[in-house]
């Protein structure tokens, strides 16, 4: 699949917002008195909330990841075509 400059200044884009955001959020989780059984933070065990959290985040950041590489990925081959190399 060839993509465009444009797509791939978008896809990195997304990658970037995705690492901006998502760490942001797991640090509001985690001071979420609903992550602790107890309600006071960081006093084990951790409830479903905040486990489930954790885990879309995970997820989220992995998917972030990987469209941001692809973005990176396919502005260079898109350099390469431009200068005149085989991709």
């Amino acid at each position: 699949m060839v993509l465009s400059r444009g797509w791939s200044i978008f896809l990195t884009g997304v990658g970037i917002w995705t690492w901006v955001i998502w760490p942001r959020f797991a640090v509001a989780i985690w001071k979420d008195p609903r992550s602790w059984s107890t309600g006071t933070v960081g006093d084990l065990p951790a409830t479903g909330f905040l486990w489930i959290h954790a885990l879309l985040i995970a997820a989220s950041l992995l998917i972030g990841t990987t469209v941001g590489v692809l973005g990176v990925r396919a502005w260079r081959a898109a350099g390469r075509r431009a200068d005149g190399q085989a991709p």
